[in-house]
């Protein structure tokens, strides 16, 4: 097996920070916002800092698939409005020639909300014509849609959701899932046994389908199953639990893509990571 677990790695002070960072907890991949996530514009990356970003790829073992940034969380692809849609559509195609420029070739987005003003079936359909829109205006870069916990209007809280974007994205070379394990877990799936487990990749490869998973985002949760609550907690320390994350670092159908954590303290991150590791088979092997 070879399972790829990092953390989403502060960029304060630049890019290249981001990859420092990763390499200071041992990661074998991480995620980054290559600009404010709160922030809806933002200046051009600078060409040194983009050059000292790659250098730093090449000098440390990380390419473009063990990176998985992730967009502003200010970014609703499904909007009701028209304006403020294409601001957000504007905003993911500025995050998307920013990972070409880093070399990157996947950017995570949340999918949006319908705002309780459509209905989910139209806020999915406008998701994937932003997607559409996006992908023509940046063809080297592969959207990924993360699921969501359901929190209020939000939308991509089902496989079948997600699935139902996909299904009307035109290039479908450049579309992809990332499951977060807090928000499945809020968000109803039930993974926390053996056969939970199995049973909810069983399902995400009938809708979505396998080869459509690109990364994972782990995370414990604060808040209970079902509850339509987005609270990450520390690995062992929520209502998830520690040895459900085995099920994930055990699976070979897992190895090669990013395993980001994003979890509460960055303090502990290398902790968690080692703690992953050490998952990688039943005898508790440690990484090396």
């Amino acid at each position: 097996m070879e399972k790829w677990i990092g953390a989403h790695c502060s960029a304060a002070g630049g890019v290249q920070n981001a990859v420092k960072n990763a390499k200071k907890i041992k990661a074998r991949a991480f995620g980054l916002f290559t600009k404010n996530q709160r922030q809806w514009s933002a200046k051009p990356l600078e060409a040194d800092k983009i050059d000292q970003f790659k250098k730093l790829c090449d000098e440390y073992g990380y390419d473009s698939s063990h990176i998985l940034p992730h967009a502003s969380y200010l970014i609703n692809l499904g909007h009701p409005e028209d304006d403020k849609r294409n601001k957000s559509l504007n905003a993911l195609i500025d995050e998307m020639q920013r990972c070409h420029q880093l070399g990157i070739t996947m950017l995570n987005v949340h999918p949006g909300s319908h705002l309780g003003k459509i209905a989910a079936s139209e806020c999915l359909s406008r998701i994937a014509e932003s997607v559409n829109r996006a992908i023509d205006q940046e063809p080297d870069v592969t959207v990924v849609l993360e699921n969501t916990a359901g929190q209020g209007n939000s939308v991509g809280h089902s496989f079948e959701q997600l699935a139902e974007i996909i299904d009307q994205v035109e290039n479908k070379n450049r579309v992809g899932a990332c499951i977060d394990t807090c928000h499945a877990f809020a968000a109803g799936y039930d993974w926390t046994t053996k056969d939970g487990y199995a049973s909810m990749i069983d399902e995400f490869d009938q809708t979505v389908g396998l080869q459509k998973l690109l990364g994972w985002h782990l995370n414990d949760s604060k808040k209970p199953m079902g509850s339509r609550v987005d609270r990450h907690d520390k690995i062992g320390e929520g209502l998830i639990g520690k040895k459900p994350f085995g099920f994930i670092i055990r699976d070979p159908r897992m190895d090669r893509i990013p395993l980001i954590l994003e979890t509460p303290n960055r303090k502990h991150w290398d902790k968690e990571i080692a703690m992953l590791y050490a998952m990688e088979d039943e005898k508790g092997k440690k990484h090396k």
